[in-house]
């Protein structure tokens, strides 16, 4: 296990992008002008259900982090209604399609390629809003996030968070038997390890409740909203189990 687990799972993003994946295809140019002309848009924290409206700060010049959200889907939308982006993630791949939006469309955004399991490379209290959508089961320790996320927004600062609950982990491929146990962590088996780099999973991690909102909560936020979601397609997604969770906290 020579190499850190998150640099393999940055190169596994980048060729995942490579590839044609789903989050790494930025919105069109026709997308992008809906959102700045007639404030029609919607995000993703989740595979399927748009984040509610009323979950955002005003978002006309407010500074928002897009924490591990690279690939051009979220951001160009923020920037569309008048936010002052930054975007960190750790994939190279997901970062310049963030660029070439912003390239496309004319605005500024600031680009930052960080591991976000160390220290933030931002001031304390520097966002109005952070938008985190589904990455932190690429790491091992969600407590650190939730803490540097908190130390990085401003007072009133909103959190937004996706995250999946594990049961995706539990299962094989075709959704239909329980084969494995919880929790998925490959850093503390080695054949785990081995299958997953095999199959060019990157290095995943399930994660409880307990480290995800509890995470939250003992980092200092107050959870205001939470809601569900399913994978979007397959057994599960069919048999209406969620396997996500989209949460908004704030900063007192």
């Amino acid at each position: 296990m020579g190499k850190k687990y998150t640099e393999i799972n940055s190169e596994v993003i980048d060729k995942w992008v490579e590839e044609g994946w789903e989050w790494g295809q930025p919105v069109s140019h026709e997308v992008f002008e809906k959102a700045r002309n007639n404030n029609d848009w919607y995000v993703l924290l989740t595979p399927t259900k748009p984040v509610p409206k009323d979950w955002f700060c005003e978002m006309k010049d407010a500074e928002v982090l897009g924490l591990a959200s690279g690939g051009g889907q979220q951001m160009p939308i923020f920037a569309a209604l008048g936010a002052k982006c930054t975007v960190l993630d750790y994939s190279e791949k997901q970062l310049l399609k963030e660029k070439e939006v912003a390239e496309r469309e004319n605005y500024e955004i600031k680009l930052v390629k960080a591991d976000m399991t160390n220290p933030f490379p931002f001031e304390d209290e520097s966002f109005d809003l952070i938008f985190h959508p589904v990455s932190n089961c690429y790491i091992e320790d969600v407590f650190h996030v939730w803490k540097e996320c908190y130390r990085v927004l401003k007072k009133g600062g909103i959190l937004l968070a996706g995250f999946d609950n594990g049961i995706n982990y539990a299962f094989d491929d075709e959704e239909k038997m329980v084969i494995r146990k919880l929790p998925f962590n490959p850093l503390k088996d080695k054949q785990l390890y081995e299958e997953s780099l095999k199959n060019d999973w990157g290095i995943q991690f399930s994660h409880t409740i307990e480290e995800q909102i509890g995470g939250q909560l003992r980092a200092g936020f107050v959870l205001t909203d939470i809601y569900q979601d399913t994978n979007g397609a397959g057994r599960l997604h069919e048999y209406n189990i969620p396997t996500f969770y989209a949460t908004r906290a704030i900063k007192k």
